[in-house]
């Protein structure tokens, strides 16, 4: 290796992050990624760049994300397949459109674009949506890119500035150090862990599981959908803690594709996609956009997102060894919140003054 400062273990979109903010501070960074960078989660996510605001944490995290991702994109949107297509969350009754009132009043208290859309104002942006539904929300801001385009983007911007990215496997995090599948050991004053899911196989003790998810995606029909589309009922899957589910969540690709999602399930790690759960979403999917059911779908494939038991990453220096830091369990918002993560954690390292508070990321909250 270069004999390394860090040591980042992943080359997801938040191992990528990491190394592009470390490498940008002056420390020399070697990156040791199994497989190829931007596979994992990062190739199976949808790329949505959504402020999500289930808690005040992760408002804070997701709306910093989000404008450092515009940054990043800046006037060359076509790099990273970028598109500003906003999200419409769809109120399915009258309880739900509630919810779009208090997310609507949240969102706008921090400064955030949205708008409440009556039943004829949803309809008017997005024809192909069932009739009765009660409205929505449209949140302008959010958007979408192609995420191993853009973990590769950021990983050859921190190679140009020096950083080295290997082709290996950790088999043990050791105090300031890693022991590599060919037997060598490696030593940097830091070690980050940015593996996802694949993070407790190196340090089982950390408090997350997997959720395996499922997605699908279309041949090309341009303009059947023109924002990125989720179920508000969406949000009372997203974070549970245990059981299947699936949720309407519907992207149009800038290629004229469109991804299908969401389903959520626990206690597996088989990748192979399950007939069932794909019918199931598939078919929740067409209760929302009926013609959906007479279009081509094209490829099937799941995920496993990294999840904590309160929702929350783990960002920070964690005890478990010294030199240590986490950069991990972002469940389904590592995309959303890669750069962000990247920044709080690299200026932890630095000992630097962060933009948002970091503590509610902080590994050691749940040993406290």
């Amino acid at each position: 290796m270069n004999n390394p400062d860090v040591i980042v273990i992943g080359a997801g979109i938040v191992g990528a992050a990491c190394a592009d903010a470390l490498s940008e501070r002056g420390l020399r960074v070697t990156v040791v990624e199994q497989d190829i960078a931007g596979g994992g989660a990062t190739a199976a996510g949808m790329g949505h760049l959504v402020v999500m605001d289930d808690n005040a944490a992760e408002l804070a995290l997701s709306s910093y994300s989000v404008a450092l991702w515009k940054d990043l994109v800046g006037d060359r949107p076509q790099r990273h397949e970028y598109s500003g297509c906003g999200t419409i969350w769809v109120a399915a009754d009258e309880e739900e459109l509630e919810a779009a009132r208090v997310k609507a009043q949240t969102l706008s208290a921090h400064g955030l674009d949205c708008e409440l859309l009556s039943p004829a104002r949803l309809y008017e942006r997005e024809p192909q949506l069932r009739a009765g539904l009660a409205g929505g929300l449209l949140v302008g801001g959010d958007g979408l890119v192609y995420p191993p385009k853009s973990a590769r983007i950021l990983l050859d911007r921190a190679m140009r500035r020096g950083a080295v990215s290997r082709r290996a496997t950790v088999a043990a995090i050791e105090d300031h150090g890693v022991l590599l599948a060919d037997g060598t050991r490696h030593q940097a004053q830091h070690i980050v862990l940015a593996a996802g899911a694949r993070s407790t196989a190196l340090l089982p003790e950390l408090p997350m599981q997997p959720k395996k998810g499922h997605l699908a995606i279309t041949d090309r029909y341009p303009g059947f959908v023109r924002h990125q589309l989720v179920e508000l009922g969406y949000i009372k899957s997203a974070h549970a803690a245990s059981g299947d589910s699936v949720a309407f969540n519907l992207q149009p690709r800038p290629t004229g594709q469109i991804l299908i999602g969401s389903s959520r399930q626990f206690d597996t790690v088989d990748p192979e996609v399950e007939p069932d759960m794909l019918r199931r979403m598939l078919r929740h999917a067409a209760t929302f956009t009926p013609q959906l059911a007479q279009l081509n779908v094209l490829r099937c494939w799941t995920g496993l997102r990294a999840a904590t038991p309160d929702g929350l990453p783990l960002i920070g220096p964690s005890a478990a060894r010294r030199g240590l830091w986490l950069a991990t369990g972002h469940e389904g918002l590592g995309i959303t919140t890669s750069l962000a993560t990247a920044q709080l954690l690299a200026a932890q390292v630095q000992g630097e003054t962060t933009r948002i508070p970091t503590t509610p990321y902080l590994p050691g909250r749940f040993h406290e």
